[in-house]
């Protein structure tokens, strides 16, 4: 039987997409796990790279973009109305971009007998609470979709999002592991995080010192010492996992017990860190407490509320966002004036 074509069936993605065409440089590589056993030899934690560069690099340094929890690396790769990302923006700008998948995230595989215990599955309830519900004054207007299941933006959100290992403090040491083996191979490089990629950039800061030459994070969790629940808590500070403060704290209790003054981290002295928050996002509530508190550690650190730039209307997703050609402009000049 013949198969009938319906000639009124609406154009394909490629060609109702409003997407100018560029010449770039692409690849994609792993940063391999630990090997170890589970009845047979396999690999725990590698990592994913997506890499895409312009034909002629005119930026000093690579970024290395590091989504949120949960998450992938397709977060920053388009938005959820199939427009370019900001890291197609990125490259346009003349940067070099790394995209990671992060171990036990999108292409780098979980499995609980290899990596640990899974977290609970993200759904579209909690997204509705933590990417769409306004949590300020200002209206969420950079969401102009649905946010049920069957709006075809919210579905793309919810379609990238799985569980996170159990152990938060476990993920952000494979991540910062992982990230610092690829700064080995890329040299010094920005990082640009998301969320709850955020402690794995300080970690990932820690572990090669001088490498990491500016952290602009997105959102990153916080405050210090704030419990997530059904993510974790960041016992040490504004991380999961062990950060080497100077003065060798070896519990939890004693970097929350320390004055504030006493918890510097000599990897992060000086090292140029911007928080940007959305006007809509719960996390603007708590960016100046981690600006202060990655201060007190050393860091050059600076809150950058998109508001006061005049973009107004974001929530927690702002790379993915309505006006994503907008927020990720303040991010890109910021790199440009401090890496």
């Amino acid at each position: 039987m013949e198969r009938s074509i319906d000639l009124e069936a609406p154009a394909a993605p490629h060609e109702r997409a409003d997407v100018s065409a560029v010449t770039v440089r692409n690849g994609r590589f792993w940063i391999p796990g630990d090997v170890t056993q589970v009845g047979i030899t396999v690999q725990s934690g590698p990592m994913y790279v997506y890499w895409e560069a312009p034909e002629v690099v005119t930026r000093p340094h690579p970024v290395i973009f590091v989504h949120g929890g949960g998450s992938q690396g397709t977060d920053w790769l388009g938005t959820v109305d199939g427009r370019p990302g900001w890291a197609r923006r990125f490259v346009e700008a003349g940067f070099a971009v790394y995209v990671v998948d992060r171990p036990g995230h999108g292409r780098s595989a979980f499995h609980p007998d290899v990596i640990g215990a899974m977290g609970p599955q993200f759904g579209y309830e909690p997204a509705v609470g933590l990417f769409i519900d306004s949590a300020t004054d200002e209206p969420h207007t950079a969401w102009p979709w649905g946010s049920a299941p069957g709006d075809p933006e919210m579905d793309q959100l919810i379609a990238a999002v799985g569980p996170l290992p159990a152990d938060l403090g476990l993920s952000e040491e494979l991540d910062s592991d992982r990230l610092a083996a690829l700064l080995d191979l890329t040299g010094p490089a920005v990082l640009v995080t998301h969320s709850a990629g955020g402690p794995s950039g300080w970690l990932t800061a820690a572990l090669r010192p001088g490498l990491v030459t500016a952290i602009a994070a997105i959102e990153p969790m916080g405050p210090a010492f704030a419990e997530f629940p059904g993510l974790g808590t960041l016992t040490w500070g504004l991380t999961a996992a062990p950060l080497a403060y100077d003065a060798g704290y070896e519990t939890p209790a004693a970097v929350e017990a320390a004055p504030a003054g006493e918890r510097t981290v000599a990897a992060l002295a000086g090292l140029p860190v911007a928080v940007f928050t959305g006007g809509s996002s719960p996390f603007s509530h708590v960016a100046p407490a981690v600006v202060e508190f990655l201060g007190h550690a050393g860091a050059a650190a600076e809150w950058v509320h998109l508001p006061d730039l005049g973009i107004h209307g974001n929530g927690h997703g702002l790379m993915y966002e309505l006006n994503s050609d907008d927020t990720v402009r303040p991010v890109i000049d910021w790199i440009a004036a401090h890496d």
